[in-house]
């Protein structure tokens, strides 16, 4: 028998933990809605309108023409010190004192996280999370081996008493929470709620991993502190951010501040992972920042954002179902409502979807028993005309979808969601 004719032997299997997780529901619709004429809902995209392309190619044109050689050779796994010296003066300046050693640039805030899952989680450790969670978090969690256990909370986010009684029993490695305008929900933990956080980290021991990509995405309302900012929060609190939702996601920067111990641990492991982020990329954010007023930039984004949430707001009711409810969010970039218990959006969506429109559902997002009734709504991407005209096609695809099994027994349009906005701009949930 010649080595031509010799039997195949069937390669060794994927690993265990890529077997078992599957891919991100968000990118799986967004592959099916890619067509120009579908108005998504469903995407976490920033509008690529208000990018400024002018000032972010100028960046890169002054970068390549003055230090060529510095941007397209390798560099260190810390990152660029110009970049971090100015991401250090940009925290401090938000009241958390914050030196460049301090900081990893990463690529992307995505990478951050799965940086520190490493660094942090063994194999079946407990990871506390919010209820709903950022999708992709639980992701990076459960391909780290990791047991995902939901806090309870409200409509104001996490509860303080229920995350003590849970450090208690389940002895967690870490809390991630993203307590600024949060994926999915839209919603703000309040300081009080931050505070309260922090002292049981202090006082349980427990480490804290606080994203905020959306925090300077603020339409109303006061800047509220981070956690990390909080009283004895600061050695054992890690602080995410990116300039994905301010700058533009495709530079693909993000950062973490860390205590040092840690972040030398996550210096370690992204130096296993892709030895550093892009040099030039670096340079070039670093360039934009000092040669542009990046603060004024982001506030005529969210003053754009601002009516595109008005819109979305405004168009609800006739949309949904009656006795459906939503939160009002005071920023960033998404919308949660909650149908009546008798419709599951996950089914829903592909009748919807034939009306050239789509959302998230909400089950996805839970990493305990889901809500089957829930949505997200990304209002940043469209124009208020096409969040309008994707509302109305939203309620014609709910209509046709519930029309086969429950047929007329929700009535839609002219009347008001049973929602009662209380003065702090949240839904109860």
């Amino acid at each position: 028998m010649t080595l031509t004719e010799t039997p195949a032997v069937p390669l060794p299997p994927l690993a265990a933990r890529a077997r078992a997780i599957g891919g991100s529901p968000v990118r799986d619709i967004l592959a099916v809605t890619a067509r120009p004429e579908v108005i998504n809902f469903a995407g976490g995209l920033p509008a690529p309108e208000l990018f400024d392309a002018t000032g972010i190619a100028a960046a890169y044109q002054a970068v390549l023409a003055e230090t060529p050689a510095r941007a397209l050779q390798y560099a260190t796994t810390e990152g660029e010190p110009v970049l971090r010296a100015a991401l250090a003066a940009r925290t401090s300046a938000r009241g958390l004192p914050t030196e460049p050693d301090d900081l990893l640039v990463t690529t992307g805030s995505q990478q951050a996280l799965s940086l520190l899952a490493t660094a942090l989680l063994e194999p079946g450790d407990v990871v506390l999370v919010e209820s709903p969670c950022y999708l992709a978090a639980l992701q990076v969690f459960a391909f780290a081996g990791a047991r995902v256990v939901a806090v309870p909370g409200d409509g104001d986010g996490v509860d303080p008493e229920a995350l003590d009684e849970l450090v208690v029993r389940e002895r967690p490695k870490l809390l991630y929470t993203v307590p600024t305008f949060q994926n999915p929900t839209g919603r703000t933990l309040p300081a009080d709620r931050r505070a309260a956080v922090a002292a049981v980290a202090v006082r349980r021991g427990l480490w804290i991993v606080e994203d905020d990509p959306y925090g300077e995405l603020r339409f109303e309302g006061e800047r509220l502190p981070w956690i990390a900012a909080q009283e004895g929060a600061a050695d054992r609190t890690v602080l995410l951010g990116s300039f994905s939702k301010v700058m533009a996601p495709g530079l693909r920067l993000g950062w973490l501040r860390a205590p040092a111990a840690l972040l030398r641990a996550c210096v370690v492991a992204k130096q296993a992972a892709d030895l550093h982020t892009p040099t030039v990329n670096q340079l070039a954010a670093a360039r934009y920042l000092a040669d542009n007023d990046l603060d004024a930039h982001v506030a005529r984004v969210a003053g754009v954002y601002r009516e595109r949430r008005d819109a979305m707001l405004a168009g609800l009711a006739n949309a949904l179902p009656e006795e459906s409810s939503w939160e009002r969010p005071e920023g960033g970039m998404f919308l949660w409502a909650r149908l009546p218990e008798s419709y599951d959006t996950t089914e829903l969506l592909p009748r919807v979807v034939r009306q050239d429109v789509a959302y998230v559902p909400g089950a996805p997002f839970y990493a305990g028993e889901p809500e089957r009734s829930t949505m997200r709504l990304c209002f940043v991407t469209q124009t208020p005309e096409e969040i309008r005209e994707g509302l109305r096609r939203l309620g014609e695809g709910l209509r046709e979808g519930l029309g086969d099994s429950i047929s007329g027994q929700c009535a839609y349009g002219g009347r008001r969601s049973l929602i009662s906005v209380n003065p702090l701009g949240n839904a109860p949930s």
